[in-house]
């Protein structure tokens, strides 16, 4: 049976609201990675309409799209404090000797009194400028109290008239999206693959482009490459019906290179707000050794990730 490029994408389009819209009650109770569910499902779908873009009208596209990119903003928010906090606990726990917590203790008293600064503190709260449980509270618990008030503003927006308009408009989109009516009739292989073509194309630009860049561009580039691996993942996650093995094998190359780099740019954004934390708590003159034990941890980790990258980004010259 000849499958049509409008059929296959509405069923592709049909699993991806599903995700989205299944995620928004477990959002509302605050369940455990459900913004994170959330998040994704409305970034997959906007990097498949973009990608298929050629079978839709272009108005209700560019108005989808817009509502996709506010509500992944929020999400974002959270989600991304969500990751900071667990990154942030999970360094303290590795990275940071408690022996040397106690000896920057006695240093911090130490640099106060000198200084004649008195810092409010119940007997044996271990909250001393330096130490853990100063740092857990200047990074982990100030990730977590952004992480709350980023959940309310979502809570907020779940409930608003503008959210409400998009929910319906998904759900109508489920089976009647605004296809242009020729193009939905072409079959769906052909379509498909030449999408997939062109998104790896846009991906390969991207990853030659690399080495030629200086060493300030090649952050956001990779960042680059990274989103763009993403599109071509998710753009051949909608195609597995249609194409079979060549679209799923491809897409999971398109993830391994997006997780190397998504390690990266992880390791790199908590290591640079680690020391933007440590300059200012250096700045009160009080210790900040355990800050810079933290950013050394994640400057290593972010050479890891990328040592893996070459041996990821290989497959988009095939």
């Amino acid at each position: 049976m000849r499958v049509t490029a409008g059929d296959a994408i509405i069923a592709a389009l049909r699993d991806d609201v599903d995700r989205l819209l299944a995620a928004e009650p477990k959002v509302r109770a605050d369940a455990w990675d459900s913004v994170h569910q959330m998040r994704v499902a409305t970034r997959r779908l906007r990097s498949v309409l973009r990608s298929y873009r050629s079978l839709f009208e272009s108005a209700p596209i560019a108005t989808m799209q817009e509502e996709l990119k506010w509500l992944a903003g929020l999400l974002g928010v959270a989600r991304d404090a969500e990751v900071r906090a667990d990154r942030f606990a999970a360094l303290l726990a590795a990275h940071a000797p408690q022996d040397e917590f106690a000896r920057l203790a006695t240093e911090s008293r130490a640099a106060e009194a000198a200084a004649g600064v008195t810092v409010a503190r119940s007997a044996g709260d271990g909250y001393v400028p330096g130490t853990t449980e100063y740092v857990r509270t200047e990074l982990v618990d100030a990730e977590k109290a952004r992480y709350a008030s980023a959940h309310a503003e979502i809570l907020t927006a779940l409930d608003d008239k503008r959210y409400h308009t998009l929910r319906h408009e998904l759900s109508t989109w489920r089976t009647h999206p605004p296809l242009d009516p020729h193009r939905a009739e072409i079959p769906a292989a052909e379509v498909f693959e030449r999408i997939l073509r062109k998104d790896r194309k846009r991906l390969r630009r991207l990853v030659y482009a690399e080495p030629t860049v200086s060493a300030d561009e090649r952050i956001e580039l990779l960042h680059d490459i990274r989103k763009s691996a993403k599109r071509l993942r998710y753009c051949c996650e909608g195609a597995v019906d249609v194409l079979g093995s060549a679209a799923k094998d491809l897409g999971t190359e398109a993830k391994r290179l997006q997780t190397v780099l998504g390690d990266h740019r992880d390791a790199v954004d908590s290591r640079d707000a680690i020391l933007a934390r440590a300059t200012a708590t250096h700045a009160t003159g009080v210790n900040a050794t355990i800050y810079e034990l933290l950013a050394d941890a994640e400057e290593i980790a972010a050479g890891e990730a990328l040592a893996k990258y070459p041996a990821a980004a290989a497959f988009v010259s095939g």
